[in-house]
């Protein structure tokens, strides 16, 4: 009986979280002018972001924030409601924008309720006009994948075979948002820079080719998988799961993807209007297990912020470097630094050994102030999704590379001090 009126609850939260209006809890008179790292983060109705896994995007003299919207408990691990929208005009006070990209209620759709949605990122393509979000989608398997009954939703278990990227479409920023397919990345095609190094022999069971090459081993996997270290999916496409979309000066875009079992990141560039790739990508850091890619750009050169995979628990952060974006990346260090977070009563410590207990998701590029970038990451609570937090921390320099140290508080002023 308890778990019934649980989900009964769940499904009124259904019914009234895409609400946005203001009610007895507005915080209208709260104005934060700060960065409250790790805290609950209240938008302009009092309410909790919710907007997990987020991209930005600077828009019209606004920051838009895309992310998924969680539910209470395990459930809100699945994605039953849709991607949020927030805006702000000084990255501190975020404007409830409400769901811009909703799931569906058809048993046919590829975003059919209880479908796992990650990480989406919105790019402005500004050929069409278009606003486009990409996104990591996982679909449902079983007997019941066609139901919308939040019991059925809730007791399937997730399933991340399927491994794909998707696309949405908008006129506006806010959306709504137009959902088009979702697909594995190139089929057929094969890695500019490891064409001649991949050995395949057919798979049956994943219609995969198993590749190895000695060359390509991390030397902590070596003599674990005897020279067996990846699986590069040519005929179905290439795996993509963590991901993120990164445009260059030249606004050619790009996919960064944890591919081939999470074993080594794919880099695939997009068609001039982001809706498909045009062929060309590169296996970089491969056999390393980089996951949750975060890239910004600074003096010509390329940074990523990544992770180990760990599942939900958090690890070291990871720093790679690159002077093209095609070309090789290389991984330099852990770039948390100092004590990190004191315990209190709602977490442990949370120390540089663990990325201050977070994971990254993107890195802000602050309008009007030079060189000013924001690591952006998120606490995972799988047991209790909507309750994870955001953590918004300056990315300082030391010997021309970035490094992230933990501040309770900070505001924008930081990176004036910093120059």
């Amino acid at each position: 009986m308890k778990k019934l009126y649980m989900l009964l609850g769940i499904s009124a939260v259904l019914c009234s979280c895409t609400s946005v209006d203001k009610g007895v809890n507005s915080t209208d008179y709260v104005k934060y002018n700060e960065f409250n790292v790790g805290k609950v983060l209240l938008d302009n109705n009092g309410r909790m972001v919710n907007a997990h896994g987020a991209g930005f995007i600077y828009d019209n003299g606004r920051y838009y924030m895309f992310g998924e919207h969680k539910l209470g408990g395990s459930l809100g691990n699945k994605a039953l409601v849709g991607v949020h929208c927030y805006s702000s005009d000084d990255l501190y006070n975020w404007r409830d924008e409400g769901i811009a990209l909703k799931m569906s209620q058809d048993p046919n759709s590829p975003i059919i309720v209880g479908t796992i949605l990650e990480r989406p990122k919105v790019v402005y393509n500004k050929k069409t006009k278009k606003y486009v979000m990409l996104m990591h989608l996982e679909e449902r398997f079983g007997d019941t994948k066609k139901s919308t009954k939040v019991e059925d939703i809730y007791k399937e278990k997730a399933n991340y075979s399927a491994a794909k990227i998707a696309f949405a479409v908008a006129d506006k920023i806010t959306g709504p948002y137009k959902f088009l397919r979702s697909t594995r990345i190139n089929a057929k095609k094969l890695p500019v820079n490891d064409a001649g190094k991949l050995i395949a022999v057919k798979n049956q069971l994943d219609n995969c080719y198993y590749g190895w090459d000695k060359n390509y081993i991390h030397s902590s996997y070596q003599e674990k998988i005897k020279g067996h270290a990846f699986w590069f999916c040519y005929d179905k496409g290439q795996m993509s799961r963590d991901m993120t979309v990164f445009v260059d000066d030249d606004d050619k875009a790009y996919v960064f993807t944890s591919s081939e079992c999470n074993a080594t990141l794919h880099i695939h560039e997009l068609t001039d209007d982001y809706l498909d790739f045009t062929g060309k990508f590169v296996r970089v850091l491969r056999n390393q297990h980089h996951e949750a890619p975060a890239v910004f750009k600074k003096d010509g050169k390329y940074f990523m912020f990544s992770s180990h995979c760990t599942g939900w628990a958090p690890n070291a952060g990871r720093l790679s470097v690159s002077d093209s974006i095609l070309g090789e990346w290389k991984e330099i260090y852990n770039p948390c630094r100092g004590d990190g977070q004191k315990k209190n009563r709602t977490y442990p410590d949370a120390k540089a050994d663990t990325t201050f207990r977070s994971q990254s998701t993107y890195v802000i590029k602050v309008q009007g102030m030079k060189d000013a970038f924001i690591y952006v990451g998120d606490r995972w609570l799988p047991d209790d999704a909507i309750d994870g937090r955001y953590i918004f921390l300056p990315v300082e320099w030391e010997n021309n590379l970035p490094i992230i140290k933990w501040y309770d508080k900070w505001d924008l002023s930081i990176f004036n001090k910093n120059k």
